[in-house]
């Protein structure tokens, strides 16, 4: 979608409350946004409750979206914040450094089973968004850093030490052979 045809439903949704033109912006997102989501969270029904809730705040504050960012930009940031919101609110169960650790320790050698989840699995929070926004979504350093809201150094430090762990952890578990 072109960023005038976007905007063009944007401005109808925010002064008319079109409720179609919404319906042609998340058919044009929902599949990203689910996919950012799920490999955040690991979890199907999870990030689509996640995803529900981004659209609906998207709807809900429409107005406040400044045209200086695309809007898809505006969106994952919302999704961002409301995967991080729902973080914030439950207590973790379980410390992801050391399952990977563990995943680590009781697969010696090369490991058929490992996926792309698991060995996400190992990267902290900001780092695992950084790496999805970047590899999967294929956003620019520049709008990742709008994304999280923080400098774009970071979002650069951040892409470094993920793939440094990522390396790492393919290297450890005898896929450099």
């Amino acid at each position: 979608m072109s960023r005038s045809e976007e905007f063009a439903l944007v401005s109808r949704v925010a002064l008319l409350g079109d409720g179609e033109a919404f319906g042609v912006l998340v058919e044009a997102y929902r599949s990203p946004v689910l996919r950012f989501l799920l490999h955040l969270c690991g979890d199907d029904e999870l990030s689509k409750d996640l995803a529900q809730e981004a659209f609906l705040k998207a709807w809900l504050n429409i107005r406040s979206f400044r045209a200086a960012a695309k809007f898809s930009t505006w969106l994952f940031r919302i999704a961002y914040n409301t995967f991080y919101d729902h973080t914030r609110a439950r207590k973790p169960s379980v410390d992801l450094s050391s399952v990977a650790f563990q995943l680590e320790a009781a697969a010696p050698g090369i490991d058929s089973s490992i996926d792309f989840a698991r060995s996400m699995s190992i990267l902290k929070g900001d780092e695992k968004s950084a790496m999805l926004l970047f590899y999967m979504e294929d956003f620019s350093v520049k709008k990742i850093a709008q994304v999280m809201d923080c400098p774009i150094g970071t979002v650069k430090s951040l892409l470094f030490r993920g793939k440094e762990k990522l390396s790492a952890y393919f290297k450890n578990s005898g896929y450099d052979r």
